[in-house]
């Protein structure tokens, strides 16, 4: 059974997506061990200077790289990533099942990821050219890990 971690910058406030998170983490534990990473989120002060957002990406990075394995497949969630279907998702995680037995996604705060930690990564990917609040990203990201185990293992799924 292949290993999934999510690395996520901050914990989640709301009781509905930790309700959420909780389902969609039950239901991927019958295809894949899951684990969820949090590191602490720094403040953000408003009207941050470029050199703050700089310096909180950068702690923040430094908290998510403890957490990288080198022997696994690291996905960064990014606004600039390649977009692909959930079917396509689901055929490239089915690939990098028989490759490797860890797949480990980031997700960073509300400033992104630092650079560094996107070039460390395999490969970005993006859901949307949207943004999205990151806490809300961990649930439709498991959704979608979910909904390609069920692709993958030809189970019915609704559209």
């Amino acid at each position: 059974m292949i290993k999934i971690e999510l690395i996520c910058v901050g914990k989640i406030k709301e009781r509905f997506l930790e309700d959420a998170i909780s389902e969609y983490s039950k239901r991927i534990g019958k295809y894949a061990n899951l684990e969820i990473i949090e590191v602490k989120d720094e403040k953000t002060p408003d009207n941050a200077s470029e050199k703050e957002v700089l310096k909180i990406l950068e702690i923040e990075g430094e908290r998510i790289r403890k957490h990288i394995d080198d022997r696994a497949h690291v996905f960064a969630m990014a606004i600039e990533g390649p977009q692909m279907s959930s079917e396509n998702f689901a055929k490239h995680i089915d690939e990098l099942g028989m490759k490797t037995s860890k797949l480990q996604f980031i997700i960073g705060g509300s400033l992104g990821i630092a650079a560094d930690i996107k070039k460390k990564a395999d490969e970005l990917i993006s859901f949307s050219k949207m943004t999205f609040p990151h806490q809300l990203m961990r649930v439709v990201l498991l959704e979608q890990i979910y909904r390609a185990h069920k692709i993958i293992k030809d189970e019915p799924y609704h559209k």
